[in-house]
């Protein structure tokens, strides 16, 4: 199989920058897939710019979790939400803590209307994943949150993002805080695989995000370097990796001291020479209809 490439666009809908910056990113084919935070105040704004623009992959962002300190935002459904909040009414700051308090009929709720929210705006959502990892269940062992993940999509005949294969680059990468013991995983991949056939859910062969944990945040120079030197270790299948691009502004600032890392991956990822470095690896560019189509589950 060659080598493919989904560089997806998370947390499209978060604010205003992460907007800007991803209407721009797919108008320069600096990626090939986003998804939207159906709970964050600007993503109205976003499945209405998917909406007018079909011919770009936008999927949602199943989102359970609000992690900044003053920039916050609660669940969407209408009806029982309380094990899905903290004691301020907003969702829990950290995935550990959505696990060991969610009650699954509420989560199952949650995510539906996460989608129909979107949906309502027109969107025709090209897949679903998760912000911050919080449906995979692995902080604490809940392994039925994952696979009643796995039920929506195949209700909805989306593809989902979830590695089917775990190699030892994926276990070291901090970006997938990944706490918990290698054979835990190994088996619950094998599990995920099987379910994913069952339910005809498309999923990637790999998942490796950036890392920031290096000397690769303490220059755009640095995580330029990094990140072409990671793209060199991709093998043959189909990869997603997945940024957090944002224009930067005063905005953005306020919600993140962090606020540079996203500014440097939309400046990476528009930079032309990224795309034509990318394409000198013998990587193809794909997005998440085209791994539906891989996997043969187009309808």
């Amino acid at each position: 199989m060659d080598k493919y490439l989904i560089i997806n666009a998370d947390d499209c809908g978060m604010c205003n920058a992460a907007n800007r910056a991803i209407a721009d990113l797919f108008a320069c084919g600096g990626i090939t897939s986003s998804t939207i935070m159906a709970p964050c105040p600007w993503s109205i704004q976003a499945a209405e710019f998917a909406a007018k623009n079909p011919q770009y992959a936008f999927g949602v962002h199943f989102t359970t979790t609000s992690e900044w300190g003053t920039y916050r935002w609660a669940p969407v459904s209408k009806g029982n939400t309380s094990s899905l909040c903290d004691e301020e009414g907003f969702m829990w700051h950290e995935s550990d803590m959505f696990e060991k308090n969610c009650n699954l009929d509420e989560v199952r709720d949650e995510l539906i209307a996460q989608i129909e929210k979107l949906r309502k705006y027109s969107l025709n959502p090209s897949h679903f994943d998760n912000h911050m990892g919080s449906l995979y269940g692995i902080y604490t062992g809940r392994t039925e949150i994952l696979e009643m993940t796995l039920g929506i999509c195949a209700r909805y005949g989306m593809p989902f993002r979830i590695p089917a294969t775990m190699t030892r680059a994926q276990l070291d990468n901090k970006m997938l805080d990944i706490s918990v013991p290698e054979e835990m995983i190994t088996g619950l991949l094998g599990k995920i695989r099987e379910k994913a056939d069952e339910f005809r859910v498309a999923i990637p062969d790999y998942l490796m995000p950036g890392d920031w944990d290096g000397p690769q945040d303490e220059s755009y120079e640095n995580f330029r370097d990094y990140i072409f030197e990671l793209y060199k270790t991709f093998d043959n299948g189909v990869t997603e990796t997945y940024i957090h691009p944002s224009v930067e502004c005063d905005e953005l600032k306020s919600i993140t001291g962090s606020w540079h890392r996203r500014v440097w991956e939309y400046r990476l990822f528009s930079d032309p020479k990224t795309q034509d470095y990318i394409k000198s690896l013998g990587i193809k560019l794909i997005n998440y209809r085209d791994l539906k189509r891989i996997r043969g589950y187009s309808d």
